[in-house]
């Protein structure tokens, strides 16, 4: 039994802390500090491609259940007590299964965890999941929310897994989610942002700050382009979760073009991928997510996977231009859409201190520079 500390859990934890800030994101050193004692531990060992600049990569383990409906075990239950009493089978994934389009899965995760008290996560899909309409959550024991991690959790983890669009192929060891840990509940207020958007231009221009930095959708075009976004095929083939470029653009998606009016029709239950008008840069000191602009807009929900990484879209880090994907589905009636509309908006945290590298140095980061564009499935 680890002996509690102040912090983590032992003196090296305190050391560490007091060489940045006491709260904030826990960038890749820490956790590293925190998968070496044992905070963070895996069934299988933890690669180092797992470790982003300021997350953690999760993995699908051996086996999944397929179960009736969502849910949460809430307080005193077991997430495994709960799958007993609604699994409807159990699915091996050692040598790979898909996971039907519309249905419901739930998978142990390799990883576990011990955190002390002050130390709490929260998790969201990664980029690439997002992208596919892959609904991803994560989910502990007695956990009354989905994607978090109360403080002082010790225990298993699991990922909820509901394909909406398409149908995909995955495996014991694919990555569907990701894991933030935090120190304390620093926060970080409207002026503060705005302090921080003067002196490091987070995006170009002017910036509309309430509740975090509004972003646009760009409807006209990137740079002149005519395209403006894809809205996924119904019952097109399946996607092979850890191939990239391995589908055709075309057997998965339409293409959108730019209208003269600079709107569209966002049709009922239908998936879109759009881009933002507003170039984006994550200083390396800070982790930003997108979350909702205004969760009482019901016609649409934007941006499953929205975690940005320290150095995303920084020109340092090669990231100049870098847009916001825009992971659109519409719900029960068509909405019309305009450019320039505000569709999200981005909460920033600091980091307990920099990263040792951010993103797009060297780590396989898929979408530094990016503007409008597809998951990494998908070959143009």
């Amino acid at each position: 039994m680890v002996q509690e500390g102040p912090l983590f859990g032992g003196p090296e934890d305190t050391a560490e802390a007091n060489r940045g800030h006491s709260t904030g994101i826990l960038p890749a050193s820490h956790l590293r500090g925190m998968i070496h004692r044992g905070r963070i531990q895996a069934l299988t060992p933890i690669e180092d491609a797992q470790i982003q600049p300021a997350s953690l990569d999760l993995r699908l383990g051996a086996v999944a259940w397929r179960i009736r409906a969502s849910f949460l075990p809430g307080p005193d239950t077991t997430v495994k007590q709960r799958i007993d009493q609604i699994a409807l089978h159990q699915i091996d994934l050692t040598k790979g299964a898909v996971f039907e389009a519309g249905c419901v899965y739930v998978v142990p995760l390799l990883e576990s965890v011990s955190l002390g008290y002050r130390v709490s996560g929260i998790a969201n899909p990664k980029s690439s999941t997002g992208r596919l309409d892959v609904f991803t959550r994560l989910i502990t024991d007695g956990a009354r929310e989905f994607d978090r991690i109360e403080p002082g959790y010790e225990g298993p983890l699991y990922a909820e897994v509901s394909p909406r669009t398409f149908s995909i192929l995955v495996r014991e060891g694919s990555r569907l989610n990701q894991l933030r840990l935090r120190r304390g509940s620093p926060p970080f207020s409207d002026t503060e942002l705005r302090r921080l958007q003067e002196d490091r231009r987070i995006v170009a221009g002017d910036a509309d700050i309430n509740d975090g930095i509004a972003l646009t959708v760009d409807l006209k075009g990137i740079a002149g382009h005519e395209l403006v976004g894809y809205r996924a095929k119904r019952h097109a083939g399946l996607v092979d979760i850890d191939k990239p470029s391995a589908h055709d653009v075309a057997d998965f998606w339409e293409p959108i073009r730019a209208r003269s009016d600079a709107t569209m029709v966002l049709d009922p239950n239908e998936f879109y991928i759009l881009a933002s008008r507003e170039a984006v840069s994550i200083p390396p000191e800070y982790a930003a997510e997108m979350v909702p602009y205004n969760p009482l807009v019901g016609e649409f929900r934007v941006h499953y996977a929205g975690f940005f990484d320290p150095g995303f879209g920084y020109s340092d880090a090669g990231g100049a231009g870098s847009r916001a994907v825009l992971e659109v589905r519409s719900h029960e009636v068509p909405f019309i859409l305009q450019h320039g509309q505000t569709i999200g908006r981005l909460v920033f945290e600091r980091l307990t201190e920099p990263p040792e590298r951010v993103y797009g140095q060297g780590i396989g980061s898929h979408y530094q520079a990016q503007g409008l564009k597809l998951s990494k499935h998908f070959r143009i």
